[in-house]
């Protein structure tokens, strides 16, 4: 990656100089089909960019950002310029600008296999080529030559030669036709990581959404080998839903024309929001059963996307600080829309539980940072894609809500749509609007709450009289940085029938370290007090002695779902800060998560005891623990009602966690039809499931993963036998998966991932430890020589975190200390792993000392 980088220094004084009128992108992609692989290099694509923009001070220099293997000509307002001379591999030197100037770069880009640029993807069913654009934060210029900075907007015109028999897209509506050759509308201003091409032979239905005199085209795009599985009816629905809502709130008609949205192969992502032409992984298309919160969850990420077009592609960020003012808001806005407008109406129980959950581990971590970030370049802003900037920012959001109340936030984004229409903005544009039409001093929650890193915990301290009444109620603060939280506090008592609910509850503004909640003295003595009820703040909650006791007996027979959302986030927060056992909270999952009603928190909750077992427990209790977990979940897999979605989690956790020969054989009888449990269906999704424990634990061979790849012989296929084959317990199979990623660049984006999962199975410490000293042999040589997106998934997911001991600190220390000039984002990458293997090892302590 050397040379690819851009600071904000470069991108500020670069924004000074230039202004950017307009591109004009000619691209010819027939060489995608080509069958014969280059022998000398990638293969290529040619590329001709024709870019008229103006210079502030005539005779100035500047650059234009291209990653390209070779250019075949620059032209400078006429004048040719030698490309060996001007052209470095990363960028294109202009010298002698005039006021106006117009640039022409003729290039030959390659084709991606990392997911990022241009992507090229061989669908291993037909044969066929599909092709797509990822571009975020900076690889547009991997594609055609620009000015990749957020904050210098032009309009774009496309055109782009094809294979015979493809369609295209991108941001714009198809213009014109001739021979092989699509021209496009020109878009409105928009950014150069928004831009967009998606072409092949995909599968492409059609709808429309109408409101008023505003029609706006609806397109629905995936591979032809998923077009039996793709629901589009549903995809079109949600999008429909979304639309109405947010014209009716922003008062701001959709900008940019019609809106396809593709589900392309090996996305790096979970979605894009390019304008027109929003993209996702395709895995969001269901080849079998799924529980209603992964259609949840595509529901979130089309919504997320689609407030994207007003956060983010409307007005965007100037630079990557303020990315929060994209992210945070779509997070928040896809939530909000769920609740507000579709079938969903308990996704602020999924947020509470899960979106949270990303968040509070990443505000721990060492590399946590503010919700405005100091972003000092390219690679620091790809890491910032992280649960601060995501989640953390939308809860922040929630509570700013409750702030300054739903009818003065949403009066400032209409406000600050229209003020801000196609430009650029930072972090006081919009504290200015949301302070006029609040009257709240935005300044200094900004400073609490966006410009300070770290997260608060919040105890209730309860004192009670001799008569059972509450005589104080106290919350006191905890934390670096003490905020003003707005929090709802509940008192929960039981019912004769068992059941535990909520009889009295009191808002109130938290501030400093310790607060009284007046409105509660004189309540009868609860059984349970739950702080930052509702979710109104973001925090840790913590509970008294007295709540604990009775959560570990009665957490199941918490009435309303988000309360008992959140109690079960506190106490995984307990567990992962080494503040209760992982036994105690594995014995809370085997207690009450069978009584679970929402499906998203279950699998949340499996995750995390499996977690707990293999991560926090201690070490001479893993085998016990899973072993009881396994059972817990085949004995819920049983009584599950037939057929449910409740029955389709426990086996999936059942597969996850089996541990005995008589979970092996079990499995092996569901795949072959000799086992059946009533209301199972054993669909080709869960096949893989299944077979994945069998190869990690060496209970099936290559030739049967050989035999279900025939069965599946599809791209998804493919991912999971590569999965499972680097899944077998055998230091061969380890040391061509170890090839495979560290040695060789041959395999795409998805499949190095697939052969990562595999071979990091836990079960397989003994196996991995070798492995331990070639990671920090060879991590500097990934980062400098692979992609960035490469290098983020080798170096966090090859860190021997499963060789949970001091020895593995002391090497990661010992790494760090000779590599302090290493690039910030690798060590950044490290820290963070490392912090996590800490924390482990201390939740491992205190799970050793409650064993006695």
């Amino acid at each position: 990656m050397p040379g690819e980088n851009l600071s904000r220094d470069e991108a500020r004084e670069r924004a000074e100089l230039l202004s950017v009128d307009g591109y004009e992108v000619v691209l010819d992609l027939r060489s995608a089909v080509d069958e014969a692989e280059p022998a000398d290099g990638p293969r290529t694509f040619r590329s001709v960019t024709t870019v008229r923009f103006r210079a502030a001070t005539p005779g100035a220099s500047s650059f234009a950002d291209l990653i390209a293997p070779s250019v075949n000509s620059v032209t400078l307002n006429g004048r040719e310029l030698d490309p060996a001379v001007v052209f470095d591999g990363a960028r294109i030197a202009l010298d002698g600008l005039a006021s106006e100037n117009v640039l022409v770069v003729d290039a030959d880009c390659a084709y991606s296999r990392t997911g990022e640029g241009m992507h090229r993807f061989v669908d291993p069913e037909d044969g066929e080529v599909y092709l797509y654009t990822q571009y975020e934060p900076a690889d547009a210029r991997r594609v055609y030559a620009n000015f990749e900075q957020p904050d210098l907007k032009a309009p774009y015109r496309f055109e782009v030669t094809a294979p015979e028999g493809w369609q295209v897209w991108s941001n714009g509506v198809e213009e014109s036709r001739e021979g092989q050759t699509r021209r496009f509308a020109e878009t409105a201003p928009i950014s150069t990581y928004i831009t967009c091409v998606v072409a092949g032979p995909y599968h492409y239905v059609t709808d429309s959404y109408t409101r008023g005199d505003l029609t706006i085209p609806l397109g629905a795009i995936c591979r032809k080998g998923l077009a039996k599985h793709f629901d589009a009816d549903e995809v079109f629905l949600v999008t429909k839903q979304g639309f109405d809502l947010f014209h009716e709130i922003f008062d701001y008609p959709y900008p940019f024309g019609k809106y396809d949205q593709a589900f392309v192969p090996e996305y790096n992502l979970g979605a894009m929001e390019n304008p027109g032409m929003v993209t996702f992984r395709e895995e969001y298309i269901f080849r079998g059963k799924v529980t209603q919160a992964s259609y949840e969850r595509r529901a979130n990420t089309i919504l997320h996307e689609m407030a994207h077009m007003w956060f983010g592609d409307l007005v965007t960020m100037k630079w990557w600080d303020d990315l929060w003012l994209k992210e945070s808001f779509a997070d928040f806005m896809g939530s909000f829309a769920l609740v507000e407008a579709t079938r969903f109406d308990q996704a602020w129980v999924t947020f509470a539980n899960s979106r949270k959950a990303w968040a509070y581990r990443a505000d721990q971590l060492p590399s946590t940072h503010p919700i405005t970030a100091d972003i000092r370049d390219l690679e620091d802003a790809k890491l910032n894609f992280d649960g601060i900037t995501y989640a953390k920012g939308a809860a922040v959001l929630k509570q700013l809500v409750a702030y300054v109340g739903r009818d003065a936030f949403l009066e400032g984004a209409r406000r600050y749509f229209k003020a801000n229409a196609y430009g650029n903005t930072t972090l006081d544009d919009l504290l200015s609007v949301l302070g006029e039409v609040s009257g709240r001093d935005m300044a200094e929650w900004s400073r609490a709450w966006l410009q300070t890193a770290g997260v608060n915990a919040l105890t209730p301290v309860v004192t009670c009289d001799a008569g059972g009444r509450v005589t104080e109620l106290a919350v006191v603060q905890d934390g670096d940085e003490l905020r003003p939280h707005r929090v709802a506090v509940g008192l929960y008592r039981l019912d004769p029938d068992g059941a535990l609910v909520r009889y009295a509850r009191a808002e109130a503004d938290v501030a400093g370290v310790r607060t009284v909640v007046g409105e509660l003295t004189g309540q009868e003595k609860p059984a349970l007090v739950l702080v930052n009820d509702e979710d109104l703040t973001y925090c840790k909650i913590r509970f008294d002695e007295a709540s604990l006791a009775t959560l570990r007996s009665h957490l199941g027979s918490v009435t309303d779902p988000l309360s008992r959302a959140l109690c079960w986030s506190a106490l995984w927060n307990l567990t992962r800060d080494g503040l209760m056992p992982a036994r105690d909270f594995v014995s809370l999952v085997l207690a009450h998560s069978g009584r679970e009603t929402d499906v998203g928190v279950l699998q949340m909750l499996h995750a995390q005891a499996l977690t707990a077992v293999t991560r926090y427990a201690a070490p001479d209790w893993r085998e016990q623990g899973g072993k009881v977990l396994a059972a817990c979940a085949l004995q819920e897999l049983r009584f599950a009602e037939p057929g449910s979605e409740h029955q389709l989690t426990w086996a999936r956790f059942f597969a996850a966690g089996a541990a005995t020969e008589g979970d092996f054989q079990l499995l092996l009888g569901l795949l072959e039809g000799s086992a059946r449990i009533d209301g199972l269906e054993v669909d080709q999704e869960l096949r893989w499931d299944f077979l994945l424990p069998l190869a990690a634990h060496g209970a099936i061979g290559e030739e049967v993963l050989a035999a279900e790849l025939a069965r599946d012989d599809t791209a998804s296929g493919k991912r999971h036998q590569v999965r499972c084959l680097a899944a077998r317990p055998s230091a061969a199979v380890k040391d061509q998966a170890w090839a495979a990623v560290v040695e060789s660049d041959a395999l795409s984006n998805a499949l190095v991932e697939a052969t990562i999962a595999g071979m990091q199975q836990s079960s397989q410490r003994g196996l991995l430890a070798p492995y331990t000293e070639p990671y920090f042999a060879v991590i500097e040589r990934i980062w400098a020589d692979r992609s960035i997106q490469i290098g983020m998934d080798v170096v966090r997911g090859l860190y021997p975190s499963l060789q949970d001991s001091q020895a593995t600190l002391d090497a990661t220390d010992v790494w760090l200390a000779a590599h302090e000039s290493a690039a910030p984002a690798l060590r950044r990458l490290v820290l963070e792993s490392r912090d996590d293997l800490a924390r482990a090892l201390r939740a491992q302590g205190c799970d050793v000392a409650a064993a006695g």
